[in-house]
Parts: C-alpha cells; sequence; structure tokens
C-alpha cells in the first residue's frame, strides 16, 4: 500500500526550489544498484530544475508559488524493488499532472521506499498554473489508492488510534530488532532531521520532506508526530529523552547560540549530551553578554532504572541512545 502526503513548503522562493530538488536527489538517497533512481515527466532529469525554471520563463509567470512537494510512501509488506517504486511514482505524476513537469526521486535509505515528488507551478504545455488544495490531495490519493490496486497491492486503511505507552512491549522490542518497527523509522528519521535542523521550522521541514507531519505548538506541552501510514505518537513514547519537546528547544537553542554547522553527525553522547554540556560550557559567559538572552535551563536527565533498561535494547539493536557515553557512565544534571 502506499499514502500520499503533500510536504508545506511555506517558503516559494526559486532558492527554495532549488534547495528541495537538491535535497531529494542526495545520491546517497536515490542510488541504488549502480542507478541512480530519479526520473522525470515532461523533463530530463538531470536538467529538471532549468527546465522549470525556463517554463516559468517563457510563460512570464516567475513570481508567486514555485513549486509543489509531494512524498509517496509504500510499505514493506508490498515487497517492491526501488525500481518499481520509482516506476509507480512516475505513473502517478503522468495521471495526476499530464501537463506540468514532475521530477520523481526515490529514496532507499530507509526500511520504507518512498517517493518525492516535485511539480513546477506552471504549466509547460499552455502556461497555466497549478493550484492545490485539500479537494485536489483527496483526488491524488484516489488516484495513487487506483494505482496500487491495479499493480496488485493493498490499499491503506483508515488510522487507528494507536494506544501510546511510554514504556516499549516485548513485541514492540522484537519488531525493532527485525526491523520492522514504524517508531524506530521514526526515530531514525528524527535523527536525520536533527543533523541539519538549526532550529524548529527548520526541524519539522526536514520531518516533511520525509512524509512525516509533525505538530509542535506553544499551547500543547506534547510533540506529536504523524507518520505516513497513519500511526500519531508524542515525543514521550519515543523511550529517548532527547525527542521532549523542552529538551529539542534547549538543543536549538544552544545551536543558535554557538554556530551550527548542517550535516553534523550526531555525537556518541548523543544530542541531548551535545546540549547539556555547551549549554554548561557557556552559560556564564552568555549570560553577561547584554545583547544576548539567557539559555533555556538544560535539559533534565532521569536516572532510573527504567531507562537503564530501555538504553540497554536501543543497544542491543544497534541505536545510539542520549545520555550514556561509551563507558556507561551517565551524566546528572542538577
Amino acid at each position: 500500500m502506499a499514502t500520499f502526503t503533500a510536504v508545506r513548503n511555506k517558503k516559494q522562493t526559486a532558492g527554495t526550489m532549488r534547495a528541495v530538488v537538491s535535497y531529494v536527489t542526495q545520491l546517497k538517497k536515490v542510488s541504488w544498484d549502480g542507478a541512480q533512481l530519479v526520473s522525470g515527466h515532461n523533463c530530463v532529469p538531470a536538467s529538471a530544475l532549468t527546465e522549470m525554471q525556463m517554463t516559468k520563463e517563457r510563460f512570464r509567470k516567475t513570481g508567486g508559488r514555485q513549486f509543489y512537494h509531494f512524498v509517496q510512501s509504500f510499505s514493506p509488506d508490498d515487497d517492491l524493488t526501488p525500481q518499481e517504486v520509482n516506476a509507480l511514482g512516475l505513473e502517478l505524476a503522468r495521471r495526476e499532472f499530464p501537463d506540468y513537469e514532475v521530477l520523481v526521486a526515490t529514496h532507499v535509505d530507509a526500511n520504507c521506499l518512498h517517493n518525492h515528488l516535485v511539480i513546477n507551478s506552471v504549466s509547460c504545455a499552455d502556461g497555466h498554473k497549478l493550484h492545490q488544495n485539500t479537494k485536489d490531495l483527496i483526488q491524488h490519493r484516489r488516484a495513487n489508492d487506483e494505482i496500487c490496486l491495479a499493480f496488485g497491492l493493498n490499499v491503506l486503511e483508515q488510522p487507528r488510534k494507536h494506544e501510546q505507552k511510554k514504556r516499549m512491549k516485548p513485541g514492540e522490542y522484537q519488531a525493532g530488532i527485525r526491523g520492522e518497527s514504524w517508531k524506530m523509522d521514526l526515530i531514525h528519521t528524527i535523527n536525520e532531521a536533527l543533523e541539519y535542523a538549526m532550529d524548529r521550522e527548520t526541524f519539522i521541514e526536514n520531518m516533511e520532506q520525509e512524509g512525516y507531519g509533525v505538530i509542535w505548538t506553544d499551547a500543547r506541552k506534547h510533540i506529536t508526530f504523524l507518520c505516513p501510514d497513519g500511526h500519531r505518537c508524542r515525543d514521550s513514547s519515543l523511550h529517548d529523552e532527547t525527542f521532549l519537546k523542552e529538551n529539542l528547544e534547549a538543543l536549538f537553542a544552544y545551536r543558535q547560540a554557538v554556530g551550527f554547522t548542517p550535516g553534523t553527525e550526531e555525537p556518541n553522547m548523543g544530542w541531548l549530551g551535545e546540549a547539556a554540556m555547551g549549554l554548561i560550557q557557556i552559560g556564564r559567559r552568555l549570560e553577561q553578554m547584554a545583547d544576548r538572552p539567557p539559555l533555556p535551563s538544560p535539559p533534565v536527565w532521569t536516572d532510573s532504572k527504567q531507562r537503564r533498561r530501555e538504553a540497554l535494547k536501543k543497544l542491543a539493536m544497534g541505536h545510539k541512545f542520549s545520555g550514556w557515553d561509551e563507558q556507561n557512565y551517565t551524566v546528572n544534571m542538577y
């Protein structure tokens, strides 16, 4: 089965479109068996960005919305090859956007194969501007279901409410070991998004580019993540205190204070450890600077038997875990 979601790109400029195309066509994400799984509808993949811009200039419609971005995600149960996933994405592009240039990039670096569709906002046939709303999105999803059924795939069932528990269930633990846990996929995606995020807005955009929704508001105590397969998960249900709302806020405040280089890999002590150590080291210096506000309190770590058990589970699954270094010592914040 496949899901089809829209990626919200508030900033609509030529530079933003260039950045999105660059992101979705990264070699590490689209390379498979010696080939690059990038195809184009009404355009050549290697020159898609140039062709889209030329279309805008030809019809003198270079302002306003520049592009639309969608993610088509497939379940591992479909047992599809990356080439088949790319072909399904191209078929959807031909059916739903026949007169527009569409770049289809298949990402193979996650357990869930998925396509990124970047659509030019101006028709290459007649110059008409593309407008999308909720009704159009529903139509795209119906077409997506019809294509899946035509290829013998199941369609997505109605999302079911997920019972949220703080503790990892035995079945979930075993699923994680087998690489079949949607929650572990979510954690992996969050960590990847954090590698390129300077602030909350960038983090949410990175998550949306991978097909995940993020509900993060000042009025809510928790962050809620919306998975492509319909699961909903709070930050407090992810078995890692790094992703709690107050801890991510502290992390981004630290990064903005000291400067952060996008693409930085997660340190051995984890993102939370990086922020906690950094806040301690620069706290006094920043408080003496009149032109900078004081940083928020360092993130709080608990030292409980349950946390130790969950950390050992994560280690057994080959995941990094925050708060402990390689010698298994704890850092206590007071």
